[in-house]
């Protein structure tokens, strides 16, 4: 019977429950959106492609391993933990012989792969023309035309641009007649301008290793003298480019021009999506690859009728006790794509971080929403209870009102979220936060655990909202109906525990100190407190009118209405108050986090930079060479080069840097307070190995200067050093500070990221135009002055600004929405006030400022809460990860965020209160409640 009464009630109070089920839609929505995400992070597929014709792939352990023996009541507990590395572990050459010598193993081909990124020429010609490649005049005339220009510009004769030298290129190689003269007005002092081939990742391989595509040869020969290459048919055609051109290529070792000998393609069945494979010789491609008696895998073919999986099993058993794994089937995937393995890690975390905070916002603005329809249906429910309906058929009804709302909203919602989920994953894939060879994994579960978590927070929102009006008295139901009461003292005791609660967060949240730990935290933070604002609601808009009683007295009826209204509805405007609060506090937060870290690491960079000149690279990174140049320069007195990459120590994972240790004093300024950088220099010069690490670091690992540092490289090396420094500026320069050449050879891009020149002041100094002059014929590479560098801290924190932005965007999406639903309820139920208001004899316009009047003070409240809210959050952030107490705070990104809630609250306000307004007061006031 309460089911029928419940759909009876729906049908009638279509609009009381309208706006709770928008508010569940959009958390089902959302919920589901994330659930694709995790469900990509667990089972996303990772499909081989390099290895699509290696049945078996044996490659070397990607995790670092922890065991750790616990004793508790008697009982010995082990557990085995596990962490991966960053860079790509290799195995030894000798686990190839050994794979060999098993029977049943047909072929095992070692792998090489390093990074090798063809640069193309700038301008129009890399995208536009339509020239075939399959003619060789036309692509040996173009590189013909290319060496004349670098020719004459290096003898300094020539004045070729570099937009007039693509021109003469895309001319050559459509055949035209041009010819070897170079007019002045089209000469130049520098080679043609080339830009890293990014279309997809690139990578080095020997020819040798073409089988586990399988490559075919479709043009020319394979690569036998150092200077021979082989790409595949899609580079050729993105290039522009056949047999006998000539390709620059940006490799783990200076940039160098190599003779296209060969053009390949994948056999029947085989495809490369997601990378772009140039095939070497066998010596150049040991050359470049620089691991001397390591291969990064190896490829099993297995005898004709041998079982894969038995012979999987005898290659483990063979290979026990190394670091060597054998993977088959899709398990090949994550050994050739390690970013995507790396991944799921991050897309689980990320869907569950999102998830968790759009599932306590949802169950916040539910519950609002729902307490708001059910003070909209006071007198119906309290009619109810006056003739004899007792507390649980009142639960019952309020509940399966909500349930049913709730699965119409789960099931609606969860359709709509999956393709937000695939937008989603697509704006990651773009931005670079995750791989496009993590293939998108869809199923049922995320809607079903969205369709239950909607019927959950729809059952639980009703309970918490229907307790007052189940459990007061028949004879009392009437008569609070018409009078609004102060809060329960059961929830203003809530209220307060709650706000203590989420005061404990943010003095927990000021000693943190690194953003893994702290983020979450952070926005955690936001929604306790906007729980609290919720509970105290009613009181603070009370309090509030008390102050606004004065400024609204002033504007006239509309403002002396308004002041009554906060005064006598005090939980329908905090119910209008809360979500717009909490709107407000959750984008000021988002948008300022990475701020207040960005700004701290930029400044401790900047500060931190003693050197004149800073060489940054456009591309893959700077390589030792053009460092080399730089330091012979006559008054160059230090070149230091800098790569950066991620060390564990045990379990936990450090950022690192790896600096040359020779002059580092005079580029570098980490703010040391104990050790000296000197030592550090003169340690690292020598046999004995020494690092520097960050305050933070030394704090948590128990560190000071003559300490042994026992660590795990990016590839799984184990390293020892000892502590020479302990350095303050962690954040602009990473934890912990290795000798370069420890660190880059196990990188898999082992080019400097930055190079910091310091020139000798006492005598004559470098020119500008000298430094350029000296690395013209490296690619990419530009020379900044001091005060640009810290732009190369900013465009990572730029980078990881923007994953954050993407997804706690749709919380507050999610959120400006409930503001808008919650605003446009809160005024629609008002018709027979405004009737009898006019009745009374206020104009239509006094109404309506009445209602402009309410949605200024609401705003004006929400405005003071959400950014209480937000200011104390950034602080003790701040407090924690930089040791500032002081936030950056954006003006125009704060007026901005103020002003659209301003115009959702004024929006949603007027529009609705326009609506009710049409029908005739005397119409509205005769028809029966």
């Amino acid at each position: 019977m309460m089911l029928r009464y419940a759909l009876q009630s729906i049908r009638h109070r279509r609009g009381a429950f309208l706006g709770s089920l928008i508010a569940l839609m959009c958390a089902a929505a959302l919920i589901t959106a994330c659930g694709t995400l995790l469900e990509t992070g667990l089972r996303g597929r990772i499909a081989p492609e390099r290895y699509a014709a290696a049945p078996l792939v044996i490659s070397a352990d990607q995790n670092v391993h922890q065991t750790t023996v616990e004793k508790k009541k008697g009982r010995t507990r082990v557990k085995h933990k596990a962490k991966p590395v960053t860079e790509r572990a290799w195995l030894p050459e000798s686990t190839l012989r050994t794979v060999r010598a098993l029977p049943g193993v047909k072929a095992a081909t070692p792998e090489l792969t390093f990074m090798a990124v063809a640069l193309l020429p700038n301008g129009p010609s890399s995208t536009t023309s339509t020239t075939s490649t399959s003619s060789p005049w036309n692509a040996s005339g173009a590189a013909e035309m290319a060496d004349t220009a670098r020719t004459e510009g290096a003898s300094g004769g020539s004045n070729v641009s570099g937009a007039s030298l693509g021109a003469r290129v895309r001319s050559a190689a459509r055949g035209a007649k041009v010819t070897n003269t170079v007019d002045a007005s089209r000469r130049a002092d520098s080679p043609p301008e080339l830009r890293p081939d990014t279309a997809s990742t690139s990578y080095g391989h020997s020819w040798d290793s073409a089988s586990l595509t399988p490559f075919k040869l479709t043009q020319g020969r394979a690569p036998v003298a150092p200077t021979d290459l082989v790409i595949d048919q899609a580079l050729a055609t993105r290039a522009h480019v056949g047999l006998g051109a000539r390709l620059t290529v940006q490799s783990t070792q200076s940039p160098r021009t190599y003779t296209i000998t060969g053009i390949a393609a994948p056999g029947a069945g085989g495809r490369l999506n997601q990378q772009t494979p140039l095939f070497f010789s066998t010596a150049e491609a040991a050359r470049l690859a620089a691991r001397p008696g390591q291969v990064a895998a190896i490829g099993v073919t297995p005898e004709t009728g041998t079982n894969q999986a038995q012979l999987a099993a005898a290659l483990r058993k063979a290979l026990a006790g190394s670091s060597a794994q054998v993977s088959m089937g899709e398990a090949r995937g994550p050994v050739e794509f390690l970013d995507a393995a790396g991944a799921r890690v991050k897309l689980v975390s990320l869907g569950g971080a999102i998830g968790g905070t759009a599932l306590l916002v949802a169950l916040l603005v539910v519950v609002g929403t729902f307490a708001l329809s059910i003070q909209q249906r006071h007198r119906e429910l309290a009619l109810l209870r006056a003739i004899a309906a007792t507390p649980r058929q009142m639960r019952r009804l309020i509940s399966r009102e909500a349930l049913i709302v709730g699965a119409v909203a789960g099931v609606l919602g969860s359709l709509a979220g999956l393709p937000l989920g695939a937008w989603l994953h697509g704006r990651f894939v773009e931005m670079g936060a995750i791989p496009a060879t993590l293939e998108r994994a869809v199923s049922v579960f995320p809607m079903a655990a969205a369709v239950a978590a909607t019927l959950l927070a729809a059952w639980g929102a009703s309970r918490i909202s229907a307790r007052r009006i189940s459990r007061i008295r028949p004879a009392e139901a009437m008569a609070e109906a018409s009078v609004e009461r102060h809060p329960a003292r059961g929830r203003i005791i809530v209220g307060l525990v709650v706000l203590t609660a989420g005061a404990v967060l943010v003095a927990v949240l000021s000693a943190l100190r690194t953003e893994a730990s702290s983020t979450p935290v952070t926005f955690l933070s936001v929604v306790i407190l906007s729980v609290a604002v919720a509970l105290l609601g009613p009181v603070v808009v009370r309090a509030a009118a008390v102050l606004l009683s004065g400024p609204l007295g002033v504007s006239g009826p509309g403002g002396r209405l308004a002041t009554a209204n906060l005064r006598g509805n005090a939980a329908r405007m905090a119910a209008a108050a809360t979500p717009l609060a909490l709107l407000i506090g959750m984008t000021c937060t988002v948008l300022f986090v990475q701020p207040t870290l960005g700004d701290a690491a930029r400044a401790q960079t900047r500060d931190g930079i003693r050197a004149d000149w800073v060489l940054a690279a456009q591309g893959p990174g700077v390589p030792d060479e053009a460092a080399r140049r730089v330091r012979a320069l006559p008054g160059v007195t230090a070149a230091t080069e800098i790569v950066h990459s991620t060390v564990r120590v045990g379990l936990d994972k450090y950022a690192a840097q790896g600096v040359t240790p020779g002059g580092l004093a005079q580029t570098w300024n980490p703010d040391v307070t104990s050790g000296s950088i000197e030592r550090f220099s003169t340690d690292n010069a020598t046999e004995a190995r020494s690092a520097a690490v960050s305050q933070l670091a030394a704090d948590q690992l128990g560190l000071h200067p003559g300490s042994r540092l026992s660590l795990t490289l990016g590839d799984g090396t184990p390293a020892t050093l000892t502590v020479a420094a302990v350095y303050a500026r962690g954040l602009g320069f990473g934890d912990i500070t290795l000798p370069h050449d420890l660190l880059a050879r196990h990188m898999d891009n082992p080019l400097a990221s930055a190079v910091l020149v310091s020139l000798d002041q006492s005598g004559p100094s470098v020119t500008h135009s000298e430094l350029v002059s000296s690395v013209r014929e490296f690619p990419g590479i530009s020379v900044l002055t001091r005060s640009s560098a810290d732009g190369i801290q900013a465009d990572k924190q730029q980078s990881n600004a923007e994953v954050n932005y993407l997804a706690m965007g749709l919380v507050l999406a999610f959120t400006a929405i409930a503001v808008v639903n919650t605003l446009a309820m809160s005024v629609s139920e008002r018709v027979r006030e405004f009737a009898m208001l006019r009745l009374a004899g206020a104009t239509r316009r006094q109404v309506l400022r009445m209602l402009r009047a309410e949605a200024l003070a609401v705003l004006l409240i929400a405005a003071v809460l959400g950014s209480g809210i937000s200011l104390a959050v950034l602080t003790a952030f701040s407090i924690g990860m930089t040791g500032s107490a002081a936030p950056t705070v954006v003006p125009l990104g704060y007026a901005t965020v103020v002003g659209v809630a301003a115009l959702l609250a004024l929006g949603a306000t007027a529009v609705p209160g326009r609506i009710a307004l049409k029908p005739r007061p005397v119409e509205v006031a005769t028809v029966r409640q």
